[in-house]
Formats: structure tokens, C-alpha cells, sequence
């Protein structure tokens, strides 16, 4: 069962300016040009979602109607603009002003090859985008409009494999306006990274974040009927290699059992309340007879934002990054960097959590254990686990400044561990970061970038920059140009705009 929603579900809608100086035979061919673009869009392979054409634009009074009726729309989740002749910027300051959805401005033409010897000024009254998009972007600047400006035809993979990947973040973006969140538990004791401005995520993102005893869990958990585990089990059964110990029959097969109770339990109670994401804490285990972990790594894999600790802000950014990443190859789990290989040349990173790794991450079919755990004070917990699939990769902390969020993300290269790791029973994936381990390290530690993050293989910082953009939030990019002194400049200078864009 995948949670959220389906993105070719949702729509894009393709608006095309223009002005009623050059009469209505200009008009209808702007619309018959416009609904081609439209339509070659939408039979792009890298566009998830739905892109539908709306009527060409003439007056600032039907703009407004436009933005309004996008804003009132739940299954419109961003506008694509261009301006196919001169649109007069005026008549849309009222409706962009309105606007509340993301917008991309597409700077495109009708035709890719100008045919040289018939044009004439009729050809040139039509085809002016390289004229009316100026205007357009200027009172876009003038008035402080957050898009993403998208130039080329649109035959060119390139241009829509571009908005395909805003589309994604867009389809993120207003999922996460109305996210809901669900908490068992307060976040470890004396963690200072976890903590965070509940109501200014609220006001920034839309999420809402709330929390519940943990024996309001425990209490589902217990409902859970024999006849639904034992459905589950088989299923486990069918998807993993399950050590022999937990096994129908085996010693440990309550164990397992008891896991697929936890993870009913999880799923009824989440889905009755609307919750698409969740922490836990370890601390705070209530009437639980175990850690969740495989019922943990299983919903994340369904699309379930999870943050361990009490780690909500984690959780929200997982749950938004599974929404932009579905149906791309390659996986986006819950990940902590844990320790490293400092060898001269070979550097790399060792990431895992206690349970809590995403097997959509996973290079091949996972085992299914159990095993001690040193903290908690509960029973063994079963979990997968598996190596990470190899590959690029973006890795991406969000942690509260105290005046705002800051995202802080890497590029990094996913790769197989050096040796195996037959002694540590939990998920893991090793990757090398860029521009390498040192430029990494030392500029995530002086941005402030949290210990656990959100490693995805199916997703690039193209993504992440326009979802950034979409939600006004500061964004710092570690890659392979990142320089220390540079960086550092950078974080100065984002703080002082960041304050100077609050206002008074």
C-alpha cells in the first residue's frame, strides 16, 4: 500500500498570454500553437503529472479568475506559463500577485527552425515569446515572484526532463502543505538537533505535527487479530530471505509475529488519523515489547515519512522526498551517517540507524533477523537487512536556525562497502561524498547540518533546489564545487538576507 498521492494524478496547468491588439486570427493560432506545447508535454515521458491546457489570456481581470481557481484546486499543484506574443505585464500583477501554487515559466517558441525566407511582419507579430517573455519576466522580479524560469523547445528532452523534475517538486510542495504528522513520544532527551519551531514549520511547509502517547499506540497494537499477522508473515515470507530461527516453527517466530503485529497496529492507526508521517523514540517504548524496525522500514518503503528519536522535522523532509521520487528508479530512505574510512585516497562514509533503513534503497533481496539491541530495554526486534545499491546520490538535513529552517544537502556517490559486514545486523550504505570527505565534512559541520538525513538514489539537487525555492526555504549545497572559504562566505552571507527578508 503506497500513501500519498499518485502523481499522475495531480495537474499542471499550461497558461499562454497574449493581448487582443492583433486580432482574433492571431488568437486562434496562439491557442492552436499553445495547445501543441501543451500536449507535447504531456506525452513526455519525464512529466509524472497531468499538464492541461487552459484558454489563452488576454485580461487581467480572467488572470486573476485563473490564479484563484488554481489556488481553490487541490488536484493543481503548479502553473506553467508562456507568452506566446507580447502580453502586457500589467494584467497580470493582480493574478500573480494571488498566485499560491508554483510556477514555472516556460521561455519557449512554436517553432524550432525559423524559416528564413517567408517571414514577414505577420510571422513576427506571432512569434514574439523572445519579446513577451522579457515583459513577463520582468514584472515576475518586479514583484517578487518565487519560479523557475525553464528556456527551450519543447521537443528537446532536455527542457522537459527539466520541468518534469519542477513538476515533481511541486507535486511535493503542496502535498506537504497539508501533511499530517504523528509522534509517539517527545524526541530523545537532551538532543538539541531534533527540537524545532512546530508552528513556523506549520507556517513555512503546511505540516501539522502532532503528538501522542505511546500506549495510544500500544492500544491499536493489541487489537491487531491473529488472522491479519498471519496473512502478514506469509507475505514476509514471500519477499525476504527470513532466517531460520524466525521461521513458522522456529524459536524466534513469536518474535516475528509480534514485529507484524506492530506493524498492523502502525498502519491502522496512522491511516485512521490521516498520518503520512511518524517518529518513534527509543526512550519512550511505552507497553511495546520491541523497537519498531521492520514494521519501520516497511512503511517508509509504502511511502512513509519516519524520523527516529522524535525526530519529526526528518520525518516531514522523507515523506516530501518520497512523494517527489515516486516511480523514478533507485530509493529514498531514513539514513545517519555513523562512521568513516579515513584511508589516505579511499575515504568513504558508513551509514545506517539501529533498524530504520529503507529497503526501497536496498541492492538486493534483504534478510529478514533478528538481533540484539543494546538500548531500549525491550525485546530482541527483527529487522532487514541489506547493503545499499550503488549509485549517485543527494543527502539532505534540514535543522532549525532559530529564525528559520535551513536545509543543508551533499552530492555523494553510493558505493559497495570494501569488504563485507557480516557481524553488523542492520541496513547500511556506503557512499563517497563530494567533493570528498574532508570539503564535506567540515562544511556540513559549520552550516549546522543534522545527524540524521534522508539519502536518496532516485532523486538530484535539481530537485531539492526547486523544492527549496517553492518553500522560500535556505538552501547550501555540498558538491563538487564546493570550496571552504566560499561555503563559509555563503552561510554569511544567506544569514544576513534570510534577516533582511523577514522584514521588520
Amino acid at each position: 500500500m503506497t500513501v500519498g498521492p499518485a502523481l499522475e494524478s495531480k495537474q499542471i496547468w499550461f497558461l499562454t498570454g497574449s493581448q487582443g491588439l492583433y486580432g482574433q486570427d492571431v488568437i486562434n493560432q496562439v491557442e492552436a500553437n499553445s495547445r501543441d506545447i501543451a500536449e507535447q508535454l504531456d506525452a513526455a515521458d519525464a512529466l509524472a503529472s497531468r499538464i492541461v491546457w487552459k484558454p489563452v489570456l488576454t485580461d487581467a481581470d480572467a488572470i486573476r479568475r485563473l490564479a484563484l481557481e488554481a489556488n481553490a484546486d487541490d488536484a493543481c499543484v503548479g502553473i506553467i506559463a508562456w507568452m506566446h506574443t507580447f502580453s502586457p505585464a500589467k494584467m497580470w500583477i493582480s493574478g500573480l500577485d494571488a498566485l499560491r501554487k508554483p510556477l514555472l515559466h516556460l521561455h519557449t517558441q512554436a517553432n524550432v527552425e525559423l524559416p528564413w525566407g517567408e517571414i514577414d511582419m505577420d510571422f513576427m507579430n506571432l512569434n514574439q515569446a523572445a519579446h513577451g517573455d522579457r515583459e513577463f519576466g520582468y514584472i515576475q522580479t518586479r514583484i517578487g515572484v518565487v519560479r523557475k524560469t525553464v528556456t527551450g523547445h519543447v521537443s528537446d528532452p532536455s527542457v522537459s526532463e527539466r520541468i518534469g523534475t519542477w513538476a515533481r517538486a511541486a507535486a511535493a510542495t503542496t502535498t506537504l502543505r497539508s501533511m499530517k504528522l504523528a509522534r509517539f513520544g517527545d524526541n530523545m532527551r537532551n538532543v538539541a538537533v531534533t527540537e524545532g519551531d512546530k508552528i513556523e514549520a506549520e507556517l513555512r511547509f503546511g505540516v501539522s505535527v502532532n503528538t501522542y502517547g505511546v500506549n495510544d499506540l500500544v492500544e491499536s497494537v493489541d487489537a491487531v487479530p491473529d488472522a491479519g499477522i498471519d496473512s502478514l508473515v506469509a507475505q514476509y515470507q514471500d519477499l525476504y530471505t527470513v532466517s531460520t530461527e524466525l521461521r513458522p516453527g522456529g524459536q524466534r517466530h513469536e518474535s516475528l509475529r509480534y514485529g507484524a503485529r506492530i506493524e498492523l497496529g502502525l498502519r491502522s492507526f496512522l491511516g485512521d488519523g490521516g498520518y503520512t508521517a511518524f517518529t518513534t523514540n527509543f526512550e519512550d517504548l511505552g507497553g511495546l515489547r520491541q523497537l519498531p524496525g521492520l514494521a519501520v522500514q516497511r512503511m517508509m518503503a509504502d511511502g512513509y515519512g519516519f524520523g527516529a528519536e522524535g525526530d519529526w522535522k526528518t520525518s516531514v523532509m522523507l515523506a516530501t522526498m518520497k512523494v517527489m521520487a515516486r516511480g523514478l528508479p533507485g530509493g529514498t530512505s531514513f539514513m545517519e551517517d555513523y562512521t568513516y574510512h579515513l584511508v589516505p585516497g579511499r575515504e568513504r562514509i558508513l551509514g545506517a540507524h539501529m533498524l530504520e533503513v529503507c529497503p526501497s534503497i536496498a541492492a538486493g533481496k534483504p534478510t529478514l533477523e533478528i538481533h540484539p539491541l543494546g538500548i531500549g530495554g525491550r525485546a530482541d526486534p527483527v529487522r532487514l537487512v541489506f547493503d545499499a545499491s550503488p549509485g549517485p546520490a543527494v543527502i539532505l538535513g534540514i535543522a532549525d536556525m532559530g529564525d528559520r529552517f535551513r536545509l543543508v544537502a551533499n552530492e555523494a556517490e553510493v558505493i559497495q562497502p570494501d569488504h563485507p559486514l557480516p557481524n553488523l545486523p542492520v541496513a547500511r550504505a556506503v557512499w563517497k561524498p563530494a567533493p570528498n570527505l574532508r570539503t564535506s565534512t567540515e562544511a556540513w559541520l559549520t552550516a549546522g547540518g543534522p545527524h540524521h538525513t534522508v539519502l536518496s538514489t532516485a532523486l538530484n539537487a535539481e530537485h531539492l533546489w526547486d523544492f527549496a525555492e517553492m518553500t522560500r526555504t535556505e538552501l547550501v549545497m555540498i558538491d563538487a564545487d564546493t570550496r571552504p572559504r566560499r561555503f563559509l562566505q555563503e552561510l554569511r552571507w544567506n544569514q544576513a538576507y534570510y534577516r533582511l527578508a523577514q522584514g521588520l
